[in-house]
């Protein structure tokens, strides 16, 4: 047997095998990962603000120093980390080097962009900046705009003091106030148009709201001939705006959600007909709430929404909302809609006929059209009379929010509602700001019950009641706590709506206002107090803005 061996010749000095190359490539891989780990570990640390052992010298250069290699970061490991910070800590990381400002406004960290806004020209040349680095990509806007001041009870904006209100005192303070709203209007127009103009060209945006709390411009009178007309006579301003926001209408590419509410005039009847029929296909939510439309045009009519075939949410005028769009609604091309807020404002029942409104068998249509179907209503001002014909007993109401300026919200209507609602119901709010010097109105005058009681007792499903300006009873508080209990999640009263019978004012062992606190607290299973600062409840002070971020969260609970 013949066995060939096959010995290895040497290899000559210097020589490198195949794989030598690859093995040296691989370690030097391997040794600058391992340096740019090292370089990550030193930059957490200094985020965190917990350097390791060392003089504080060194701390500062592993946040900026170039051993550190904080500037030598890739923009995407920058951007990556970025991403787990909150967009305050965010801002306060940029302002270290312009090269990490820059990773700052990478559109993957400002997806979702939510502004609230006083109306001050202190505010615009922030908004300004901000729009100008998001407003081209940012795929999801919402912006909410609040005279400045309004909350702190002042005239308006600016108010520094009070007016001598001696000999033509009142003519001096009416002209200063008057100066005063002026200068909010220009400010609305002005941050309103740097908002437009940002995201004109922008493809991407797939949910875009719109809030202007300017109606408190109206209770110094007629907003439309008076305030506007001084600021914008021409009405080039308006008119801009508007042709800005058909624009940006036509310009999408994505819009899933669009919502505007108490803006002033940026809606006009015409607006939706910018729409491509592909985007008004695959909308998913519209909310259209302005009660300046005059006379009896609407935002929107039952022609239009026959193309909104994909709608899930819809938010309206109450007077908008007709028997024809309930029909459009419930055809088989329509998916089920399963969100329906309704504002029904005192200006809108004035100007536009309650004969259009659905009937009780349209709402029947709805509900078997989608059992998850529900119902938000806030009333303005609304008279009992009104609320009768309105309150239909196959609306599956879930929410409803009374605001009394002027007219008082009875004691018939409240049974009304917890007899016909109670399997649904699980918000009620009522609220009155009425100047009435014998006192707050009593529910349960000449009734056996009273109906806030029966509320309680009825909607098994209560889980939020709120109340001012009615007289609630404190025996009658610690019963609707002891019926709904721990299932009452929110129960605000203010306390000067509270009243206490005279058999519990006399009996001088018990204190009344400690006594209630201890019984509604152990009937609810968690501590609770009366509202003492009227002004802390936003639902009370800001009722439009209230409803407003309350029907975007109704809409987006589906």
């Amino acid at each position: 047997m013949l066995l060939f061996l096959s010995v290895p010749q040497p290899r000559p000095p210097g020589a490198r095998t195949r794989a030598g190359p690859a093995r040296v490539a691989r370690w030097r891989r391997q040794r600058l990962r391992l340096q740019q780990l090292r370089r990550l570990r030193g930059l957490l640390r200094g985020l965190r603000g917990r350097p390791r052992t060392g003089s504080r010298r060194r701390g500062r250069m592993a946040l900026c120093g170039q051993a550190a290699g904080a500037a030598s970061l890739p923009s995407e490991l920058i951007v990556h980390i970025f991403s787990f910070l909150s967009a305050s800590d965010r801002l306060r990381a940029s302002a270290s080097c312009s090269h990490w400002r820059e990773c700052l406004f990478y559109p993957a960290l400002w997806p979702q962009l939510r502004i609230c806004l006083r109306v001050s020209p202190s505010e615009q040349p922030r908004l300004e900046f901000l729009m100008r680095k998001c407003g081209w990509f940012v795929r999801e806007l919402r912006v909410e705009f609040a005279a400045e001041n309004y909350l702190s009870g002042g005239g308006g904006p600016g108010d520094g003091g009070r007016v001598d209100t001696g000999t033509g005192g009142e003519e001096v303070e009416a002209l200063q106030l008057s100066t005063r709203w002026l200068e909010v209007l220009r400010t609305y127009l002005e941050l309103v148009l740097c908002v437009l103009v940002s995201i004109r060209n922008n493809r991407n945006l797939q949910k875009f709201s719109l809030f202007g709390d300017i109606s408190v411009l109206q209770q110094q009178g007629s907003l439309s001939n008076t305030y506007l007309s001084k600021v914008d006579p021409d009405g080039k301003k308006i008119k801009q705006i508007q042709q800005l926001f058909e624009e940006i209408l036509s310009n999408s590419r994505q819009l899933k959600w669009l919502s505007c509410g108490f803006m002033l005039e940026i809606v006009t009847p015409t607006s939706l007909s910018s729409l491509s029929n592909s985007i008004a296909n695959t909308m998913e939510h519209l909310s259209l709430l302005d009660n300046n439309i005059p006379g009896n045009s609407t935002l929107i009519t039952a022609v239009e929404l026959e193309q909104f075939v994909n709608l899930r949410s819809l938010a309206l005028d109450f007077c908008d909302f007709t028997a024809e769009m309930a029909r459009v609604l419930t055809d088989n091309n329509h998916v089920p809609l399963q969100r329906l807020s309704l504002l029904v404002h005192n200006v809108s029942v004035m100007h536009k006929s309650l004969d259009n409104m659905p009937n009780d068998e349209h709402w029947k249509a709805l509900s078997r059209k989608s059992t998850n179907f529900r119902v938000y209503i806030m009333a303005f001002d609304i008279k009992s009379e009104d609320m009768l014909k309105i309150l239909k007993p196959s609306i599956p109401l879930e929410r409803i929010h009374f605001d009394s300026y002027i007219t008082c919200v009875s004691g018939a209507i409240v049974d009304l509602i917890s007899r016909q609602y109670d399997k649904f119901l699980t918000h009620f709010i009522l609220m009155n700001d009425v100047i009435d010097t014998s006192g707050f109105p009593d529910l349960s005058d000449n009734r056996n019950e009273d109906p806030l009681v029966l509320l309680a007792w009825r909607c098994t499903k209560l889980s939020l009641l709120a109340v001012h300006g009615y007289t609630v009873w404190a025996h009658n508080l610690i019963a609707i706590a002891r019926l709904r209990g721990s299932d009452l999640k929110v129960l605000e009263v203010t306390e000067e709506s509270i009243d206490f019978d005279q058999g519990e004012l006399a009996d001088q062992d018990v204190d009344p206002v400690h006594n209630l606190i201890e019984q509604v607290s152990l009937g609810l299973g968690q501590p609770w107090h009366a509202i003492m600062d009227i002004e802390s409840l936003s639902v009370f002070t800001e009722p439009n803005r209230h409803f407003y971020r309350e029907m975007q969260s109704f809409s987006e609970d589906i």
